[in-house]
């Protein structure tokens, strides 16, 4: 598998060294990407990094995952308007467990294997080398003229903010993580994101000029949406990888919701499926738009790689619940567990199994569980036909609601018009 050219195609590359392609094809070779450790998560702006190790590794190629908690201590100034917030070294390597956690359920760590993923931090080798060390055996490879050159760095002097030493260093810190990795693992290749090109050339540089070795880099584009909007954003944030932080129907729903442009680029940039199969659902997508084939098996695809085919099932179930193509039958065969995640984007209320036991009127039930805020609101949606319980139409304002009305002895589904729904759970 020619890995370049399989890239080119799914549109992953953009500035590349010279001889980089011609290197993948003459051996195994071992390529990092660094993680900036400064969330407990990674998100879905973290996806291409993780893409390009799977099919680096896919092709053959051993990858190596560098968890920055060194760098991360420092902050990368790369096209970023101002310094960011320095974090302490215990939230660091809370961080960096984390996210090595995650990336071992996307890349195959099989100590078995000649090309087995690796994960490196560049804490270990930075935490012994002294300032004045670094600055005598490091910083005098590599010039300031050729420092300043870099446009990521340009931009910033010449912002109305400056730039720090600290931030200004960022670069000569990375190039050493390179040389390092060069040096003890015979690393070669360095990827990443195309605001990162000015880093990466960097270890390249030094890797020529303190070691007098040739290592080779390129980079993919920055993924963004058509409309020119950031990518990976939603209402409430970042669409992180963790589940506990983005449910993994948040996570589907945001792939699923996205335009036909973005997603005939996305379905090659964030999924395996070959160039033939993905052309097929294209022209199927193109044959009735309003299906939606195209962003279905987006959805499908990258929720299954990050959160696996279980939750993948869940998240549609949730889907077809919320758009009345689930019955209440399908919820009531689920485990509680299961019941939790399909109905995590809907309304949540609570009432004591006590009243239940008791008997309470429909219109007491809507109040004291705050579906509504009072019982007049309750029973207007009532005398409207939009009230129902357990997908039956409430129609008397006299219906008792009691322990019978429990589906796995826990729980009540109230529906305030068509798609309006709230979960009980008796406690």
């Amino acid at each position: 598998m020619n890995l370049i050219e399989e890239l080119r195609w799914r549109g992953m590359v953009q500035d590349m060294m010279p001889g980089t392609e011609e290197q993948l094809q003459k051996e195994m070779t071992t390529g990092y990407v660094g993680f900036d450790p400064t969330a407990d998560s990674l998100h879905i702006g973290n996806l291409v990094p993780i893409m390009l190790l799977k099919h680096l590794q896919r092709a053959g190629h051993k990858p190596l995952a560098l968890v920055g908690g060194a760098t991360g201590m420092v902050g990368d100034p790369s096209f970023k308007a101002e310094e960011r917030k320095m974090l302490d070294e215990e939230t660091l390597q809370h961080n960096q467990r984390c996210i090595k956690a995650q990336l071992e359920k996307y890349l195959d760590f099989d100590p078995a294997k000649p090309n087995a993923a690796e994960m490196v931090n560049n804490y270990d080798w930075f935490k012994n080398i002294s300032f004045l060390h670094f600055i005598r055996d490091v910083g005098k490879h590599i010039t300031v003229n050729y420092m300043m050159a870099k446009d990521s760095v340009k931009k910033r002097i010449e912002g109305d903010n400056g730039m720090s030493f600290t931030e200004f260093s960022y670069q000569l810190i990375q190039g050493y993580d390179y040389y390092h990795l060069y040096n003890e693992k015979n690393c070669r290749l360095q990827m990443g994101g195309s605001d990162q090109w000015g880093n990466i050339v960097t270890g390249t540089e030094m890797i020529r000029r303190k070691g007098g070795g040739e290592a080779f880099a390129f980079t993919c584009p920055l993924v963004k949406k058509a409309d020119g909007t950031k990518f990976g954003k939603s209402e409430k944030g970042n669409i992180w990888l963790d589940a506990s932080k983005t449910t993994p129907y948040e996570f589907y729903q945001f792939w699923l919701r996205c335009t036909d442009e973005d997603a005939e680029q996305w379905i090659k940039t964030f999924t395996f499926l070959d160039q033939n199969e993905i052309s097929s659902i294209i022209a199927e997508h193109n044959l009735d738009k309003g299906k939606y084939t195209l962003q279905k098996r987006l959805a499908q695809e990258v929720t299954a790689f990050i959160h696996g085919q279980q939750e993948l099932e869940l998240a549609m179930m949730t889907t077809d619940f919320l758009f009345g193509k689930l019955s209440l039958d399908a919820l009531k065969s689920l485990s509680d567990v299961d019941v939790k995640k399909v109905m995590a984007g809907v309304q949540q209320a609570t009432i004591t199994k006590a009243e239940l036991a008791a008997g309470i009127d429909v219109l007491t039930f809507m109040t004291n569980t705050q579906i509504f805020p009072s019982k007049g609101e309750a029973r207007k949606m009532l005398q409207n036909g939009g009230l129902s319980i357990n997908t039956e139409k409430v129609t008397a304002q006299e219906l008792v609601v009691d322990s019978s009305f429990l589906w796995n002895d826990k729980y009540i589904l109230v529906a305030k018009g068509k798609k309006n729904y709230v979960l009980v759970t008796a406690e």
